[in-house]
């Protein structure tokens, strides 16, 4: 497919799990694609090898989204070097665990950043490059809609922040022809939360289909959201969680 022919994608987190399924995804559907990664050098260079293989453009750069300066810096090189940008995905994550009360002032500050803040600052620096056409996808979670277990308060609130603010910028930017919006994967086999991990089993009852998504399938959604599938959608979120909130 070629869809996104033409068109450059910034995908913060992808060197692995969703983030590199979404940047290899885009690329085989047209786009030239840079990714951010925070540790992982040799993999995000794997990543930029797969998406070259198929005949695009790559680009990984070292940007943590907790560091203000590097995500924007981030943003900019990635119009520098690849020339534009419509696509922007914001996948970089973090997920604290644990009863509230033992949650410490520097985990609550660095989870806000890297969810919140840090998807508000790449967004900010995304907007003046984006044109009509221009999409800005956030990477969510199920428990933004769902919390059937206890410990995870400060994951769930960080992730319901995205909501608020995909639902402010479809208002800023509608006028311009951009679209906002929110995908809340559910549990989805990653090293984060792998499908045979310890609790998966416990976790598998709470989705309809019984089963852990690919992190194919959430990137198969993005996809569509930044091609011509999601020109009318914004504002909103759309659920690839099996069936968790249901």
């Amino acid at each position: 497919m070629t869809e996104l022919a033409g068109k450059v994608a910034f995908v913060t987190g992808g060197s692995r799990g969703i983030g590199a399924a979404v940047a290899a995804r885009l690329a085989r559907d047209g786009a030239d694609v840079a990714i951010t990664y925070r540790a992982a050098a040799d993999r995000a260079q794997a990543v930029v090898a797969e998406v070259e293989a198929l005949g695009r453009r790559g680009l990984a750069i070292a940007a943590d989204s907790a560091d203000p300066t590097a995500i924007t810096t981030a943003v900019r090189q990635t119009v520098d070097e690849l020339g534009r940008l419509d696509i922007l995905v914001n996948n970089a994550g973090i997920f604290p665990y644990g009863p509230i009360e033992q949650v410490g002032l520097a985990e609550l500050d660095h989870a806000l950043a890297v969810h919140v803040r840090g998807v508000f600052l790449a967004s900010q620096a995304a907007i003046p490059h984006l044109g009509p056409g221009g999409r800005i996808i956030s990477i969510g979670s199920c428990f933004a809609e769902r919390v059937p277990y206890a410990g995870v308060s400060l994951y769930a609130m960080t992730k319901s922040a995205l909501l608020g603010l995909t639902r402010g910028l479809a208002r800023d930017l509608g006028p311009r022809g951009i679209t906002a919006t929110v995908v809340h994967p559910g549990s989805t086999d990653t090293e984060m939360n792998p499908a045979d991990g310890e609790g998966a089993d416990h976790e598998r009852t709470f989705i309809a289909l019984g089963q852990y998504a690919a992190a194919a399938d959430v990137a198969a959604t993005v996809s569509h959201l930044a091609g011509p599938g999601g020109r009318y959608i914004t504002g909103t979120a759309i659920a690839v969680d099996g069936g968790f909130a249901a």
